[in-house]
């Protein structure tokens, strides 16, 4: 018997080289989002943003950088890593949610769509190959590859370039204390059709919506400081809702997917979810497990990059699964044949997960 498999044949990355590390917000004043000012000395702010979130230091892009171009770089990486001709690319889907920001401005840029930009910059020719941006929320990448999954089997498309890409220091409110939070960063895979004697790939997905209450969870608004204008814009949260949400919906969103597959949980080898809150990511791992009355040791199925390199959005799980995929993490390896999960919540409010057999 033959299976058309949806599998990834090669990774890449951009990791940005300007580091930002807590101890640069310890002088810098922060409001409430009623304007008023935070009292606090600035090494408690600081000190409990990395008791909460896990992060110590954050990546920001180069001046002279936009979210297109990193991401180009990252699905070079990627094209390279899995030994293909670019040219025999069906599409190139593209993650993100604020376009290419300039530096010093705040207006987004996404005309032309940036998986255009990124094929022009890659240099690539044939016109079937055909380029759009997903705008999901921080689990665009994962949604990204649920459509490639479904183009391939539906025998629409042989090949996808499917990548995660942001740049959110350019759109933070310096004084807002969540900026420490959000960080740059792409990450792209290639995935493409195989018919082979025994299913692996792309085994299953799960994607949920909630957008009665929470549709605003995550939004664009003025900045916290006094008599900042309200014409300007940044990103925001509110991030007790967030952890709630996030800890009460995907812990099933994940479950959804695994149950598909009928493959029991304890084959489950790594959980690559969206690096979003160390703490809340914890949660989350133990209550999926917890839905099959088990517990689980989070560490050694939940690689993690957030302490070093922040929330970067779309970016987090396919920056994750390449540096797994390149053994940059000493405890985390992946092998043929394992099961994992990639799993992400943001914007929207959106949930998805994959199950996927390397």
């Amino acid at each position: 018997m033959q299976y058309l498999n949806s599998i990834i044949s090669g990774t890449g990355s951009y990791i940005p080289t300007r580091i930002i590390k807590n101890s640069e917000f310890v002088n810098q004043t922060f409001f409430e989002k009623d304007h008023s000012a935070i009292d606090s000395p600035g090494e408690l702010v600081v000190s409990k943003f990395k008791d909460i979130t896990g992060i110590a230091e954050r990546r920001w892009v180069e001046e002279n950088l936009t979210c297109s171009d990193i991401a180009a770089v990252a699905a070079q990486r990627a094209i390279e890593d899995a030994g293909i001709d670019p040219e025999t690319i069906d599409q190139i889907i593209m993650a993100h949610n604020f376009g290419d920001v300039i530096k010093n401005t705040i207006q987004t840029d996404l005309l032309p769509c940036l998986a255009a930009r990124v094929k022009n910059i890659l240099g690539i020719v044939n016109p079937a190959c055909v380029c759009y941006d997903i705008l999901f929320g921080c689990p665009g990448w994962v949604q990204g590859m649920i459509q490639a999954d479904s183009f391939i089997k539906s025998g629409l498309a042989k090949r996808c370039l499917v990548i995660g890409a942001e740049t959110l220091s350019r759109v933070v409110d310096k004084y807002d204390r969540d900026t420490m939070i959000f960080s740059d960063g792409a990450g792209a895979t290639i995935i493409e059709a195989r018919e082979e004697d025994h299913k692996r790939g792309i085994l299953s997905s799960s994607a949920v919506t909630h957008a009665k209450d929470e549709a605003y969870y995550l939004y664009l608004g003025k900045s916290n400081a006094p008599e900042s204008d309200p014409a300007v814009r940044y990103i925001k949260m509110h991030g007790r809702k967030i952890y709630e949400y996030s800890i009460s919906h995907v812990p099933q969103a994940i479950k959804n997917a695994l149950d598909k597959t009928g493959i029991p949980v304890d084959d489950v080898k790594k959980i690559l979810i969206h690096q979003a809150n160390e703490k809340m990511d914890e949660a989350i791992i133990k209550r999926f497990y917890k839905l099959y009355g088990k517990k689980q040791e989070v560490a050694e199925v939940m690689p993690m990059n957030i302490y070093e390199l922040g929330n970067s959005s779309v970016a987090t799980v396919p920056t994750l699964y390449d540096m797994v995929m390149k053994e940059k993490f000493e405890n985390h390896r992946i092998y043929e044949g394992d099961v994992i999960i990639f799993a992400s919540v943001g914007a929207g409010m959106n949930i998805n997960s994959i199950v996927y057999r390397q």
